[in-house]
């Protein structure tokens, strides 16, 4: 690979922040700004690390940002929790968020 775009995860990455910028930008969610703004910046946080690691030109540091992007996959998922325990989003946004 040449390219941090070539990566499948981080591909994934952009699929999943464009996911949840959709649900975020919706009524009753939309007015949670401090939950929005701190799901949205962990779903973005993946891709930059994934993106950052790649550029560190060494196997070592790559794997250490990528388990920082998995990390915040994680955050996003827990965020998602609370979306849904505030009934932000129906039960299947919930769904495809998460996985």
């Amino acid at each position: 690979m040449e390219r941090f775009e070539d990566i499948q995860g981080w591909q994934e990455a952009g699929e999943l922040t464009q996911e949840i910028y959709k649900l975020t930008n919706v009524f009753p969610f939309k007015k949670d700004q401090r939950l929005c703004g701190q799901i949205q910046k962990a779903s973005v946080s993946i891709m930059a690390n994934i993106a950052e690691g790649f550029d560190r030109q060494s196997r070592k540091e790559f794997r250490k940002f990528l388990t920082y992007g998995s990390a915040s996959a994680s955050e996003v998922q827990s965020h998602l929790y609370v979306a849904l325990d505030q009934e932000y989003g129906s039960d299947e946004d919930f769904q495809d968020s998460y996985s």
